[in-house]
């Protein structure tokens, strides 16, 4: 069965940190590439971040670049997000995602090209 459980998310002020976990289980996790997402209240679900199956190639939505930091620990089956100096506009539930690495590309950004979902984790960055 597979499995894609968040954690990590809560409360914090604008300009706080928070790391958020993904455990993932039920597939081989090192053939999939995995990206971070995120769905605000009243919003369509976008594109945080995402990293190569090997975790040595990553990329970023605009918004997030240079405050998130993805990673991943291929001997934990785990994919990470550091996400620092928060605003309130990134508060959201976030969703981790794997998607099978075809390799002929490194990552992925488009929702439909992943085949794994995990719950989410609400992150609320107050002002």
């Amino acid at each position: 069965q597979v499995q894609l459980i968040e954690s990590g998310g809560g409360l914090v002020q604008a300009g706080g940190s928070l790391k958020l976990s993904c455990a993932a289980s039920g597939f081989m996790f090192s053939r999939y590439s995995m990206g971070w997402f995120r769905q605000a209240p009243g919003k369509e679900r976008e594109f945080v971040a995402a990293v190569s199956w090997s975790g040595g190639s990553s990329t970023y939505a605009d918004s997030v670049k240079g405050r998130f930091t993805i990673s991943r620990d291929n001997d934990k089956n785990t994919v990470y997000l550091q996400m620092n100096s928060l605003r309130p506009e990134d508060t959201a539930v976030y969703y981790c995602a794997a998607a099978w690495n075809n390799g002929v590309y490194l990552y992925y950004v488009t929702q439909a090209q992943y085949d794994y979902w995990g719950q989410g984790t609400q992150v609320t960055v107050s002002s």
